[in-house]
C-alpha cells in the first residue's frame, strides 16, 4: 500500500528552520528507507510566502499569491512510502516525529499518514 505522510506545524516564526542536526537525522532516515525500497519520494516545502493558492468559489477561478494570512497551519514537508500495512507507515511517522522532538526541543507539529486511493502504481 502506498502512503503519504504530511507534516504540518502552526504558522509561527518561533520555530525557524530545521536545525542542521535535524536535517542530518532526517537525511539518514530517508536514505535508509530509500535503500530499503520503502520510501518513494520526500521533500520539504518552501515558505507559504513563496506559494500560490488557486481557488474556485462561486464558479470563479482565482489565483492568490502567498502569504495566506488566514493560514493557521503550514505544510512543511511530505513523504511517499510503500508499506504492507498502515501500522508500518505509522511506525515510520512516529520515528520521524521523534527526530523533531530530539533535535528541535519545543517544536510542535503533526504528521498525518494517509493511504492513497486505488491500486498502487509500479
Amino acid at each position: 500500500m502506498r502512503f503519504m505522510s504530511i507534516v504540518t506545524s502552526p504558522r509561527s516564526e518561533t520555530y525557524g528552520n530545521p536545525t542542521p542536526e535535524l536535517l542530518e537525522a532526517m537525511g539518514k532516515l530517508a536514505d535508509r528507507e530509500i535503500k530499503a525500497g520503502r520510501m518513494i519520494d520526500n521533500g520539504g516545502l518552501m515558505p507559504i510566502e513563496q506559494g500560490a493558492r488557486i481557488t474556485i468559489r462561486n464558479g470563479e477561478l482565482s489565483v492568490l499569491d502567498g502569504p495566506f494570512v488566514e493560514a493557521k497551519e503550514v505544510i512543511g514537508g511530505y513523504a511517499i512510502s510503500e508499506f504492507a500495512s498502515k501500522e508500518e507507515a505509522v511506525a515510520l511517522a512516529v520515528e520521524f516525529m521523534q527526530l523533531h522532538k530530539d533535535h528541535m526541543p519545543g517544536w510542535e507539529g503533526t504528521c498525518e499518514v494517509r493511504a492513497f486511493a486505488g491500486p498502487p502504481t509500479a
